[in-house]
């Protein structure tokens, strides 16, 4: 078990990674200042699977639990399911020290953050990701949102979880091509941060594709030591955290452009890193050479690296309504090696479409 701290002065907590954190996690509930009744929330994919389980582990902590299942798939992270949790948790009476914990994926973690940060004004939330995506992205950090018909994640907030335990156990079962949109984001952090991160995921591709215990231990815990430190220096985005947005600018245009059933958001990151390699490579920030290691490990990991069903001009314009541009200047987080970037809201609109175009499936 490894245990990593996101400091953040009175909002600090940690992330439990491990596989077996059954007792663990009662442990932590034992000693937390929660009210009786809880919430569990998760979705049609991994209810079924450990719905039950978890809810039984809540109640031998003492927890009154009631277990609420949204569809699973993007299209639930939205305000009318928010508002049906809402709905849940007034019928249950839950007050302002009931816990709400989340398990599932990105979808389940955003949404029931969302509902936990808003209901009361503010209620405990436990993250419990059970996917790749989940334990190196959205669980860690305090991000938290819906969507909207005109974007994505543009209704949210910041809301730290009390804790984030991420049980490996609950990993066996997931999909291969699950593991692989999970690489999407492992890549970034070594991209963004860490060369020598980036080095062990070339060298380790199939270690860490199997999830072999060792490899993936280390691979999951370097990447939510890399996001704690950046979300520790700039809980809210401010500076320093833009660049966990690496990919994200032009992912999130090809999700809307594909309606959020296409790809998974770790593939559109791929998708999206290799566009913002190609920004930086016309930009002159970096060499062929370092663009092509990029696509040489996101090509190795089974992530695509082309997108179909987009258009050049609906992308761009949908650029514009990414949170990430400020006074109408799109803000791209440029590669200027393996391990460093910037952020820049000059690049041309030239530059981009071509970038854009290069990524598109003829």
């Amino acid at each position: 078990m490894r245990k990593v701290k996101v400091d953040l002065g009175e909002k600090s907590y940690h992330i439990v990674i491990g596989s077996g954190l059954g007792e663990e996690l009662q442990r932590f509930i034992a000693a937390a200042d929660f009210s009786r009744k809880a919430l569990l929330v998760t979705d049609s994919n991994v209810g079924p699977l450990y719905g039950q389980q978890i809810k039984s582990l809540l109640q031998e902590a003492g927890l009154c639990v009631e277990l609420a299942e949204i569809p699973a798939g993007e299209r639930s992270k939205c305000l009318a399911v928010a508002e049906s949790l809402y709905t849940k948790a007034i019928e249950l009476g839950l007050d302002r020290r009931s816990p709400i914990f989340a398990l599932g994926g990105g979808v389940v973690g955003d949404l029931t953050g969302f509902v936990a940060a808003t209901y009361m004004r503010g209620v405990p939330f436990i993250q419990l990701p059970t996917s790749l995506l989940a334990q190196v992205d959205s669980s860690v950090g305090g991000k938290v949102a819906v969507n909207h018909a005109l974007g994505k994640n543009l209704i949210g907030s910041f809301y730290q979880p009390k804790a984030v335990f991420m049980d490996l156990s609950l990993m066996r079962t997931l999909p291969k091509r699950e593991i692989a949109t999970g690489m999407g984001e492992i890549i970034k952090y070594g991209v963004i941060y860490d060369p020598d991160f980036f080095s062990f995921l070339e060298q380790n591709r199939q270690a860490v594709l199997n999830l072999e215990p060792d490899a993936a231990t280390h691979m999951i815990a370097r990447s939510c030591e890399i996001k704690a430190d950046v979300v520790s220096q700039d809980e809210q985005e401010a500076g320093l955290r833009r660049i966990l947005n690496f990919g994200h600018t032009m992912a999130h245009a090809i999700e809307r452009e594909t309606g959020y059933v296409r790809y998974n958001h770790g593939e559109a990151v791929a998708i999206g890193m290799i566009g913002a390699a190609d920004i930086s490579c016309r930009m002159g920030l970096i060499s062929e050479s370092v663009k092509q290691r990029l696509i040489d490990l996101v090509e190795r990991m089974h992530l695509p690296l082309l997108a179909d069903g987009c258009d050049v001009d609906a992308m761009y314009h949908d650029i514009f309504h990414d949170k990430k541009t400020v006074g109408g200047k799109v803000n791209w987080v440029l590669m200027t090696g393996i391990g460093s970037v910037i952020c820049r809201d000059d690049v041309p609109e030239d530059v981009v479409r071509q970038a854009m175009a290069a990524r598109i499936s003829q």
